[in-house]
């Protein structure tokens, strides 16, 4: 059986997932009014992703009995300065969402839930990934810094992710 306080982290959590989603398609759509459809590619794999996420805390709550509880969502925002301020607005809220899976393993931690520990074992290795994904992104960009063909090609690098 699992705690309602727990049921209640993880449902915060589904919705977290879903915003996430929602804020990488607000800066997909962005990208792709900046003119950089590699980097738009690249965010709306990220909105695919992350609203995987959510369906996969959704779907270890239901196996565990528990209901799960969709919230309404703030609006996100839809314009950044350039590519560089998406990436590291991209990074900043990846460090957000590790920070939040953390506290719900130190819960489940707390309450000797070991089936949550497991489930999100998987989630703290994807944030790991995620966090070195966007720091290399911010990398590349920051490497294209005043050139044009540089940005360019950075774009088209980012167009080449594949979906996971």
């Amino acid at each position: 059986m699992i705690s309602e306080k727990m049921t209640q982290a993880i449902n915060d959590q589904i919705n977290r997932e879903f915003y996430s989603a929602f804020l990488y398609l607000a800066m997909a759509n962005d990208a792709m009014d900046k003119g950089f459809k590699g980097a738009a590619h690249w965010l709306t794999l990220q909105f695919e992703e992350e609203q995987e996420h959510a369906m996969k805390f959704s779907a270890y709550l239901q196996d565990r009995g528990a209901k799960v509880k969709l919230a309404a969502m703030d609006m996100p925002k839809t314009e950044w300065k350039d590519l560089l301020a998406i990436f590291k607005e991209v990074l900043d809220h990846e460090k957000q969402v590790t920070a939040w899976i953390n506290e719900i393993n130190a819960l489940a931690i707390a309450e000797k839930d070991y089936a949550t520990q497991s489930m999100l074992r998987w989630f703290i290795d994807e944030q790991v990934e995620e966090e070195a994904s966007a720091s290399d992104v911010i990398w590349m960009l920051e490497m294209s810094a005043g050139s044009k063909s540089a940005l360019f090609m950075a774009d088209k690098t980012l167009g080449g992710r594949k979906d996971d």
